[in-house]
């Protein structure tokens, strides 16, 4: 069982008066940052913000620790060092792969994205249908929003040289079963690429199991900084075109950054992985364990409010009922505009959010309006059962 008082001391915002009494409802927009995070950030900031990698002291600490946090990311990843590289975000690392594969393809052949993504990881490949490239849509059931792998099975021929679909969508939150949907796509000859943004601050995944060739996330929505992660098999990292200053293209890691990283950002990365092996230890478990005591804990918060949510006929309930298979990102559509209900739940201090959540395409596949959009509350493993219960009472009120 997660030992929940030492986690929520591990976050200073559970400790700023001016947070005191608020629950916390939309950590899919962005997660609470640890205090290993926050030290290392403010350390750099303080003894190393110069340029890195140079020969003096402050200057080569500085770059070592940008090297430390890119490996000890990669380890608890499952993937090789060079493997994982850093950029401003997750929609600017995809945009910049999409600029890749623009180069690798030739006119005819075909990416399949779905409906149910995030526009970050569905906008910039279907922008590539301009150079010719065909774009084949895999689409959610219009009353659940789920995925089915064997409607993909019908997308995939020898044409196919990708296949793009989300860990778990931002607004559906079921989580989708990566190893098997990549399985179809690499037997049809095509490489998958994985949004993992609105499933990694669920427990860090071990991407060499789950076989994908690229896995994408947010560190800010994983008790981080302001940085996107990706992580490129190296099969696929070598026979992409560079994107980055012609002198980097051999270094992996640096392939797909054409600017340079927010230094101080990548060095503070590491935090997490620090975060994580404490919460390892004080658990007595390994690192790559800790997922599975996130996922418990947050199935245990989940149920109670799926279940209040199914029973309430005024809002319809987007994604699974049942919290096993499915990421804390619950979201409900109302008769009307999502935005004032979240700014009423401000009046009884539940911070959650109504918008689209840049889940247009989604929304607009399950009949509902985008300008409406959904009231999302979205929770981790930090949350506790008293805030659930406060969230559960001011939605009794409102809705």
């Amino acid at each position: 069982m997660l030992d929940l008082e030492f986690v929520r001391g591990q976050f200073p915002a559970f400790a700023e008066p001016s947070l005191e009494g608020w629950a916390f409802f939309e950590n899919a927009g962005g997660s609470y940052t640890c205090q290993p995070v926050i030290d290392r950030l403010t350390r750099f900031y303080h003894q190393r913000k110069v340029q890195p990698y140079a020969p003096f002291p402050a200057s080569e600490a500085a770059g070592a620790e940008m090297d430390e946090a890119r490996m000890r990311l990669a380890a608890l990843l499952g993937v090789e060092t060079e493997e994982l590289s850093f950029g401003p975000s997750t929609t600017q690392n995809t945009y910049v792969l999409a600029q890749a594969f623009r180069k690798f393809m030739q006119p005819g052949e075909a990416i399949v994205v779905t409906n149910q993504d995030h526009e970050a990881n569905s906008g910039p490949w279907r922008r590539l249908a301009e150079e010719g490239i065909e774009i084949r849509e895999w689409k959610v059931d219009p009353e659940t929003g789920h995925l089915d792998p064997a409607a993909l099975e019908k997308l995939l021929d020898e044409k196919v040289r990708l296949v793009c679909f989300p860990h778990c969508s931002n607004v559906v939150g079921e989580i989708n079963p990566v190893a098997e949907i990549t399985a179809l796509a690499h037997a049809a000859g095509a490489f998958a690429c994985v949004d993992g943004v609105s499933f990694a601050p669920h427990g860090f995944p071990d991407v060499g199991e789950l076989g994908c060739d690229i896995y994408l996330f947010s560190a800010y929505k994983t008790f981080g900084p302001h940085q996107g992660i990706m992580v490129m098999r190296r099969a696929l990292a070598e026979a992409l075109p560079n994107q980055a200053h012609f002198f980097n293209g051999d270094t992996l890691y640096k392939k797909f950054t054409p600017a340079g990283p927010d230094h101080a950002q990548v060095a503070a990365c590491a935090g997490m992985v620090d975060y994580v092996e404490a919460l390892a230890a004080h658990q007595g478990v390994a690192p790559g364990a800790v997922a599975g005591l996130m996922h418990a804990h947050e199935v245990q918060l989940m149920q109670p409010l799926l279940d209040f949510l199914g029973s309430r006929n005024s809002v319809r309930l987007l994604g699974p009922k049942s919290a096993e298979n499915r990421a804390p990102t619950v979201a409900v559509a109302l008769q009307g505009p999502a935005e004032p209900v979240a700014r009423r739940l401000a009046n009884h201090k539940v911070m959650a959010g109504g918008s689209n959540f840049y889940a247009v395409r989604p929304l607009q596949a399950m009949g509902i309006d985008p300008d409406d959009g959904v009231l999302r509350l979205s929770f981790t493993h930090y949350t506790s059962p008293e805030e659930v219960d406060q969230l559960i009472a001011a939605l009794d009120r409102e809705l």
